[in-house]
């Protein structure tokens, strides 16, 4: 099975990994270890996650267009170069109204109970 993962040590054009499909949300790998993940997802119009909780923060930054991201059933627009963090097990949607790409960066780590 080929990795999915972006090619290490070279540049790529971040924007450009992924297409917009009509009527389709693509999601693609670009780091994905035991401690978080990075993906990259482009979403076309009117297209939309199911309503999720994950036990994890997420931080989403639009890197093209235009999300809706619904935290516990408030409604934030986000654009082109802005970020949005999605707190550990809150409710949340990413929903397009426009067609928009971004970037989700989770991290796994930081959760633990640690004692000193």
């Amino acid at each position: 099975m080929k990795n999915s993962e972006l090619e290490k040590s070279c540049t790529h054009e971040l924007v450009e990994t992924v297409d917009y499909i009509p009527g389709s949300v693509v999601m693609k790998a670009i780091l994905k270890k035991k401690t978080g993940t990075v993906t990259i997802s482009s979403f076309d119009m009117g297209e939309a996650l199911p309503s999720k909780i994950s036990p994890f923060d997420n931080l989403i930054q639009i890197i093209d267009g235009e999300a809706e991201i619904i935290i516990n059933e408030k409604s934030n627009t986000i654009e082109t170069g802005q970020v949005i963090i999605i707190p550990a097990h809150a409710r949340n949607i990413v929903k397009a109204n426009k067609r928009f790409k971004m970037l989700s960066t989770i991290i796994k780590s930081g959760y633990e109970d640690i004692s000193i």
